[in-house]
């Protein structure tokens, strides 16, 4: 009898034992976790929506991002050198060089081009539909010409693109018109640049051809240098409008130019267009907000 007592009372004991280890790994099986949960950085990011962006780089034959791939621009090898957080600022930093251009350009971008259907090029509005697209953003850095003056970028556009209709009637190559809104840093500067017609007597063909089209320039007075500033670009029937730093200055086109752009449909764009091929050369632009709504 006192040896049956003897073996119950060692197996109970082995048992709160073998318990009492258990739980021991448990717990440090916990702080382990949270442990290495709070080891996991959180990187702030500029608060920009790029579902509806597709990117372009001046590499490849040029190199295209597109949703949803560009939503996890950061973790992507190929893009990070050219667009990647600035953390401090809170900002998408948009570098560029001379590299790789598109089809009709010569020059080198690192640019957001609307996609209004996730992924495709082919659905896009009009002037009588409408768009407006708003951004706060910065020109940090820019190189020098060889002659001492600085290079220039283009920071937004409004571009024109034909339909499939209008690409075949005029015998295009491509569905690519001209680019109705432009708008530069340049020398400090935010410079405008929006097309008028040559001939205002065109007809519904001619008027589909690029060379149909010329610039016209406004310059803004303010310096904004390597500061911060905010544009707003508003479009609707026969009608453009470019804000600079909500209403401090802006420049309205409400003529016949605009009445007769409306044949073409249009897409927005963002980023950083360098406008040269000079070796060396680079911009930096960066981006704290960009929203479009239509």
């Amino acid at each position: 009898m006192k040896f049956f007592q003897l073996n119950c009372l060692l197996i109970f004991s082995m048992c709160i034992a073998f318990a009492s280890c258990s739980n021991d790994s448990s717990s440090t099986d916990d702080e382990t976790v949270i442990e290495e949960e709070e080891e996991i950085e959180l990187i702030d990011r500029a608060d920009i929506d790029l579902n509806n962006w597709k990117l372009t780089l001046p590499i490849g034959n040029p190199t295209e991002i597109e949703p949803p791939a560009i939503l996890e621009y950061y973790n992507l090898q190929e893009v990070q050198p050219y667009m990647f957080d600035d953390e401090d600022e809170l900002a998408i930093v948009f570098f560029t060089e001379p590299g790789s251009s598109t089809q009709n350009s010569s020059y080198s971008r690192t640019e957001l081009r609307e996609q209004m259907v996730p992924g495709s090029n082919n659905t896009n509005w009009t002037f009588a539909e409408g768009g407006k697209m708003k951004g706060t953003l910065r020109l940090s850095d820019i190189s020098t010409k060889s002659n001492g003056d600085l290079h220039r970028t283009i920071i937004m556009q409004i571009h024109g693109r034909l339909t499939n209709e209008q690409r075949d009637l005029i015998g295009a190559s491509d569905n690519n018109a001209p680019p109705v809104l432009k708008i530069y840093w340049e020398d400090d500067r935010i410079s405008v640049r929006r097309k008028v017609l040559k001939d205002l007597e065109v007809d519904d063909i001619e008027i589909l051809k690029k060379d149909s089209w010329k610039d016209e320039a406004y310059d803004f007075d303010k310096i904004v240098g390597r500061e911060p500033f905010t544009l707003e670009i508003e479009a609707s029937d026969g009608y453009l409008r470019v804000t600079l730093n909500e209403g401090e200055e802006e420049v309205t086109y409400d003529d016949i130019h605009m009445e007769k752009w409306g044949v073409f449909e249009n897409y927005f764009k963002a980023g950083n267009y360098l406008q040269t091929t000079e070796s060396g050369a680079y911009s930096y632009v960066k981006y704290y907000d960009l929203t479009v709504t239509h």
